[in-house]
């Protein structure tokens, strides 16, 4: 087989086709070792190719609460109030550092993500 860095979208396309023609190929085999280099290609391009950004702090934190399934008042309970809350799922009022090792605290969310720039909503 003859592999090749991807450099176009027309290198992506011959790569994504060989790897179906080798799916299920069993591991430590000529075959299972070629399936194993394309799919590593294939993940450098993408990565390179189409990146996805990190989702702003207060789109974690919703997801997060979605995945969990917490409710308001879970948050509430953690950084303080209800209107607290409130105000910042709507992006009414910033993360504090407070609320932040709080929520890396217990929900185990990082927090680099946490205090990373978000914009807020604006006065109506």
């Amino acid at each position: 087989m003859d592999i090749k860095p991807i450099k176009t979208e027309a290198d992506f396309d011959r790569a994504l086709t060989m790897i179906d023609r080798l799916m299920g190929a069993a591991p430590d085999t000529r075959e299972g070792d070629d399936l194993e280099v394309l799919v590593t290609l294939v993940e450098a391009y993408e990565s390179e190719r189409w990146p996805i950004d990190a989702p702003d702090p207060i789109s974690a934190i919703e997801h997060v609460m979605e995945a969990r399934g917490f409710r308001q008042k879970d948050l509430a309970a953690l950084i303080g109030s209800q209107p607290r809350a409130s105000e910042v799922l709507n992006r009414q009022r910033p993360l504090t550092l407070a609320m932040i090792r709080a929520l890396s605290a217990e929900w185990n969310l990082p927090a680099d993500l946490l205090v990373r720039e978000y914009e807020l909503a604006t006065a109506r």
